[in-house]
């Protein structure tokens, strides 16, 4: 199947559609074994598209050069929408979908919660994409998903929600000053987190260095000085890793830090590290509550073994797959 807007396609059509939500709400079932197959033309597609929970096995793939090249973009925040959770540009809930080659925007800029794209889908593979906003980009929220040699951009709390994420050889970008993310697991039994691995974290800002990291208790620096953080905890037990990663100049010293001012208390979220890299890598400089991995701790959370699950699920070999 295919979606060209100037490919003479109808909503009738069998081979074409116009819109990529026609192809979705058109598409044959796959029967088991096989997937659905949506190739996009180039272009920029100014809607929102939900892949609703019977719609599962779908792969959206761009024909164009590079993902700059297919944008599926809108640009509702929470104001105008009412509210963070009706705002994004893609809503993703079937199991297994993928995507290859395209970019997911949310272009209402820096006016509040404004996602891109929510993604509640287990076996979920993103390969080759752009996630563009600026507040609550990314929710991955729900289910095993793994994102590779991709590009992530925002500004606060841009990568957020529950789901077990790992987030392989990516670029995650902040335009503003705040916090990559705000992971949301509720238990500390749960086997939800975000793992970023072998990555780079960069900023279009100027740091100004804060003051010496401070315990919890203490005012976040983070949006004070024009630097952005690792992450802070949405729900009690968040959890985040970050290892074989490039840190840059702009990074809070402090690493992570408490979810808003006044809380007294340190967090019982899991935090840790482990091998990074560049100038923002300072581990001396943490606070006391973050852990320092080691190489057995560490390797739990390499790709293939933390989105494992019980039906042993191969996260890497199905990126694989994809162009």
């Amino acid at each position: 199947m295919k979606v060209d807007p100037n490919g003479g396609g109808s909503i009738a059509s069998t081979d074409n559609f116009p819109t990529i939500q026609n192809a979705l709400d058109h598409h044959p079932f796959a029967p088991p074994g096989y997937r659905v197959v949506i190739s996009i033309a180039p272009g920029v597609y100014h809607e929102r598209i939900v892949v609703t929970q019977n719609h599962s096995d779908i792969t959206l793939i761009g024909l164009g050069r590079s993902p700059e090249d297919v944008v599926i973009t809108n640009s509702l925040n929470a104001k105008t929408a009412g509210g963070t959770y009706v705002t994004e540009t893609a809503e993703i809930n079937g199991t297994a979908f993928e995507a290859d080659n395209l970019t997911f925007e949310n272009a209402a800029g820096n006016t509040g919660q404004a996602v891109a794209i929510a993604v509640r889908s287990d076996r979920a593979v993103f390969k080759h994409v752009r996630f563009l906003g600026h507040q609550d980009t990314l929710f991955a929220d729900y289910g095993r998903q793994y994102y590779v040699d991709s590009y992530i951009e925002g500004g606060v709390d841009f990568i957020f929600g529950n789901a077990a994420a790992v987030f392989d050889r990516c670029e995650i970008h902040a335009n503003g000053p705040g916090y990559l993310t705000a992971q949301s697991r509720t238990d500390d039994k749960q086997s939800t987190g975000y793992v970023i691995t072998h990555s780079r974290v960069t900023t279009s800002l100027e740091a100004t260095p804060p003051p010496a990291a401070g315990e919890a208790g203490a005012a976040s620096t983070a949006a004070a000085k024009n630097m952005t953080a690792l992450g802070r905890p949405w729900r009690p037990f968040s959890r985040v890793v970050v290892m074989h990663t490039e840190l840059p100049a702009q990074l809070n010293p402090a690493g992570y830090t408490v979810w808003k001012r006044g809380d007294a208390e340190p967090p019982q979220a899991y935090y840790a590290e482990y091998q990074n890299s560049g100038d923002g890598w300072q581990p001396e400089k943490r606070v006391s509550w973050e852990h320092m991995l080691t190489a057995k701790e560490a390797a739990a959370f390499e790709p293939r073994v933390f989105l494992r699950g019980s039906d042993k699920w191969d996260a890497v070999a199905a990126a694989a797959k994809l162009p």
